[in-house]
């Protein structure tokens, strides 16, 4: 039997959620996506790396679909992640300050989330993190 393996990078941190949407591609079913702005450096000079997100674990599309009303409200929702297939992406901006300038987004798949804030309050965790983990 001639069985594939994979090598999976994953990237996992902690981040705000924004931007919340549904896509609906010309070709293919919609998909929901959000950004996540990442928490990283030092905790008193906190730095955001931001994720262009599509949202395929199970569990985080629900997750992400519940927030959605909270981050349209711009509430602060934080939420523990693991994200998979991480790449860049290349665009030119179509309008503002930047028009006609190249940009670069980093895109990836949300595959879980671990716990959910909003406005500091925990609202949904994991039941069991190492089971989760391997379920992801």
């Amino acid at each position: 039997m001639n069985e594939k393996t994979y090598f999976n990078l994953n990237t996992s941190g902690l981040g705000y959620v924004n931007r919340v949407r549904t896509i609906t591609p010309k070709r293919g079913d919609p998909f929901l996506c959000c950004d996540i702005a990442a928490l990283c450096g030092a905790a008193d000079a906190v730095e955001y790396v931001r994720f262009d997100c599509k949202v395929t674990g199970n569990e985080a599309r629900k997750l992400i679909a519940r927030c959605k009303q909270a981050v349209n409200e711009k509430r602060k929702v934080l939420i523990h992640f693991r994200l998979g297939d991480l790449y860049v992406d290349m665009f030119t901006y179509s309008k503002g300050e930047r028009k006609g300038e190249t940009g670069v987004s980093l895109k990836a798949r949300l595959l879980y989330i671990g716990f959910v804030k909003i406005d500091g309050e925990v609202v949904w965790q994991a039941e069991n993190q190492d089971t989760a983990d391997a379920a992801a």
